[in-house]
């Protein structure tokens, strides 16, 4: 009786902060979208104010050399998803919203990992990996295999981007709010029902768009998207309560599951930038400035949930961006002309869809307090490692065979180790190879600037070699005075292209 009275009064005066290590951590994971390495206050912003992520940034690790595998979404989301580069794959580029899923069932996958060690797993927010077996589905039936045969218990989103069609949510297997008398089509090749198009009805629109990003079909919403759609009008969301409900639904699964693995994707701030009317006008850079600003507040939000929750201490929250930043992405949201002065990739040469360090290197934050001491790491570290480095972390081995180009850096992201990879490659405009602080972008027959968005490329055809500790805005290309270094590199990266 008085051992286990003893026993009892020990655990009661425990730190908490000792008890919980004994507990499985929660992880949230909030991966947002063209947020790019200048756009943070804890990044060097000075015209745009992000306190709840410079306060996550100030508490937790702060990473200056963190990376996505790619400079577009899809290709990173499969790589963080399945520890392997996309470019070994052929599928993965940017989807359409109609696409099949590109991630076999069956196949290890971060959220499968966690369900292996007890985990509930959901997604909320963007998914942008296909759903189905093929282009042809029924959006009014149940559309399977998606998230939920890839390892999530749960999942809430949207299938592509917020500027393809179909703009509705999914939640497990269905669409939300449909109704049988007003059935979903949806087609990307030619136009469906008697939805006005921005193409036919520019009057009708509340943001202009530019008809070269082909932002001028099916208008939802006041907005011209990609693709034709038809019906599904009550299931239809509206941009301004889009992030909202996201932010809902993922105060639910944390309130409802413990422990959990929660894939916390946000929209913003990718195009249409739409936020919510609290936050218009409040950045003073335009649209794309006030989705930041609403970025921002959601993840005060998301904070303050797991205070209230008292599982603060013992949750991992884990902040990146899929890719680098981009102003002009075909809607006209004067994220150019009152750009004033700020710059997206701070002093990073590209942006999204580029080879240039502005393209994958991006904001990348752990934070778990009372674990994770406050710091800053030069650590090269890419997405792609999450999941070799929790299949350590929960003691769930991973074959040779389950994410191959995935390294387990756990310390690192811990902040246990100032050592990160030695070798990174990266897929933008062309492939590049990261190793000791030279990079080398290989050759390209490809366009140096995106006629688009007017982003450089990193297309050269010839070869590039930077010496990004001296040089992170890669102004110098030293190929031609250290040729041997271009052979080095040119060599390890096709030893790497052709054997993993």
């Amino acid at each position: 009786m008085f051992f286990r009275s003893a026993i009892t009064w020990i655990l009661f005066f425990l730190p908490f902060s000792l008890y919980a290590q004994n507990l499985k951590p929660n992880i949230v994971f909030i991966y947002v979208d063209d947020l790019g390495y200048g756009d943070l206050g804890c990044y060097g912003a000075t015209k745009i104010k992000t306190p709840n992520l410079d306060r996550l940034a100030t508490n937790g690790i702060r990473f200056t050399n963190g990376h996505s595998t790619s400079a577009t979404c899809t290709p990173s989301r499969y790589a963080l998803m399945t520890g392997e580069f996309p470019w070994r794959k052929k599928g993965t580029g940017i989807l359409p919203g109609d696409a099949a899923l590109i991630i076999p069932p069956g196949k290890t996958t971060l959220p499968s990992l966690f369900q292996k060690a007890g985990y509930k797993t959901g997604i909320v927010g963007k998914w942008h990996l296909g759903l189905g077996t093929s282009l042809e589905k029924n959006w009014n039936g149940e559309l399977k295999p998606g998230p939920n045969e890839v390892g999530f218990d749960y999942s809430f989103i949207f299938p592509a981007t917020a500027d393809r069609v179909p703009t509705v949510f999914v939640e497990n297997h269905h669409v939300v709010a449909l109704d049988s008398s007003d059935p979903i089509q949806v087609n990307y090749q030619q136009k469906v029902g008697n939805d006005p198009t921005g193409k036919e009805h520019p009057e009708l629109l509340k943001m202009k768009s530019s008809p070269d990003h082909g932002h001028n079909n099916t208008i939802v919403n006041g907005i011209g998207r990609i693709g034709f759609m038809s019906g599904g009008n009550k299931a239809r969301w509206t941009d301004e309560e889009m992030p909202l409900t996201f932010l809902e639904k993922a105060k639910e699964f944390m309130d409802e599951n413990q422990p959990f693995f929660l894939y916390y994707a946000l929209t913003e701030p990718h195009v249409p930038r739409m936020p919510s009317t609290m936050f218009k006008g409040k950045s003073g850079l335009g649209y794309r400035g006030d989705a930041i600003l609403q970025l921002d507040w959601t993840v005060g939000e998301i904070v303050k949930e797991l205070e209230q929750l008292g599982i603060s201490n013992n949750t991992i929250i884990i902040f990146t961006s899929d890719n680098g930043p981009v102003l002009d992405d075909g809607y006209e949201d004067e994220a150019v002309t009152k750009a004033n002065g700020h710059k997206p990739a701070g002093l990073l040469r590209g942006g999204k869809y580029s080879a240039f360090e502005g393209g994958t290197r991006v904001p990348f934050i752990i934070s778990w307090p009372g674990t994770i001491k406050p710091q800053v790491s030069d650590a090269l570290v890419c997405q792609i490692d999450i999941i070799h480095s929790f299949s350590s972390f929960l003691k769930q081995p991973l074959s040779l065979q389950e994410a191959p180009d995935s390294y387990n850096l756990i310390n690192t992201l811990l902040g246990k180790s100032p050592s990160g990879r030695d070798v990174l490659v990266l897929q933008g405009g062309a492939l590049s190879i990261i190793r000791n602080d030279w990079k080398y972008i290989e050759p390209s027959n490809g366009t140096p600037y995106n006629n688009l968005t007017d982003i450089e490329t990193g297309n050269h055809s010839l070869p590039q070699l930077y010496d990004l500790k001296n040089d992170i805005g890669e102004k110098n290309n030293l190929a031609e005075a250290y040729p041997q270094k271009v052979k080095e590199l040119s060599a390890l990266l096709q030893k790497i292209k052709a054997n993993g």
